[in-house]
Parts: C-alpha cells; structure tokens; sequence
C-alpha cells in the first residue's frame, strides 16, 4: 500500500494513464472473448438467409463466387449494386422463396 501511496504522490498522472490503460485491455479481452464465443456457435455463423441481405454480402457470407451469385439471381450490371433480396424479389412481383430457389444448389455442401 506504500507502494500505491507514493506513486500517487510523485507519478499521479501516469498512474491514473496506466489504471485507464488497463481498464481498457480488460475491456477490449472480455468483448473478445464474447464475440470469440458467440460466433463459435455454428449456428450464429450459418444463419438462415434473410431479405434485408445484399448479393454481395450473401456471397461473402456463404464463401460463394460473386458471379455465380449475380447468374443464379439472374443480375445484370445495370441493377444497383446495394439492392437487398427482399427489394429484388419485390421488383420481380415474386416472393423471397421463388427467387433464392436457384441459390440452393450452390449453398448445399457437395
């Protein structure tokens, strides 16, 4: 404790720098470890594709060929490029289901 007392006293600003400093390294470790287990569940990582998703982000996701996307949802590249499946479907009068239909031979393991 005399330790604590006289670092206070002649090093106060480095020792309240080092107390922040660690509060943080503690911080950042347990959000670490969280989201290390979080994500370790099979489960939150293959989540089932949703409408709110972009082509892209759907084959970043899913580890799949951009352009093998874009042929099976039948893009071409004068669509915007940030439309989401559910605006896609909308567009084409169709429901989500009908227009990831052509996707489900690339997402099934071979």
């Amino acid at each position: 404790m005399k330790t604590l007392r006289r670092l206070w006293r002649n090093n106060r600003l480095a020792l309240i720098g080092f107390t922040l400093a660690a509060f943080a390294v503690l911080f950042f470790a347990a959000r670490m470890l969280v989201f290390t287990i979080y994500w370790s569940d099979p489960a939150h990582r293959d989540g089932p594709i949703e409408g709110w998703m972009t082509p892209g982000m759907l084959a970043r996701a899913r580890h799949l060929p951009p352009e093998a996307v874009a042929e099976a949802l039948g893009l071409d590249r004068d669509q915007p490029r940030r439309m989401t499946l559910a605006e896609l479907a909308a567009e084409r009068g169709v429901p989500l289901e009908v227009l990831l239909a052509p996707l489900l031979p690339l997402l099934t393991p071979p």
